[in-house]
């Protein structure tokens, strides 16, 4: 995975997630949207075979878009952890 931002400013970033599908920036779309301070999180795919997602995020200027994602990232990394932890405990 590598990411190429493409504009950022003080409350919007938009960047290129190369290497990846639907699969993650949609989880990470949907875990935006639980920050308050989001005004934007979406992303779009031109064409799945041949084009890389675009994922832009926008806040009310009371946080910083980059540590909005990277606050995202965390909650998902600690959920996914529960769910291994879960899984494991099954009988």
């Amino acid at each position: 995975m590598e990411i190429k931002i493409l504009e950022e400013s003080k409350n919007k970033i938009k960047f290129e997630l190369i290497g990846e599908d639907h699969t993650l920036c949609n989880i990470l779309r949907k875990e935006l949207w639980a920050d308050k301070n989001i005004e934007v999180a979406g992303y779009n795919i031109d064409h799945p075979l041949v084009s890389e997602p675009i994922i832009i995020i926008e806040t009310s200027g009371k946080e910083n878009p980059k540590k909005a994602l990277l606050d995202a990232v965390n909650r998902l990394k600690k959920r996914n952890k529960e769910l291994s932890v879960e899984f494991k405990n099954l009988k």
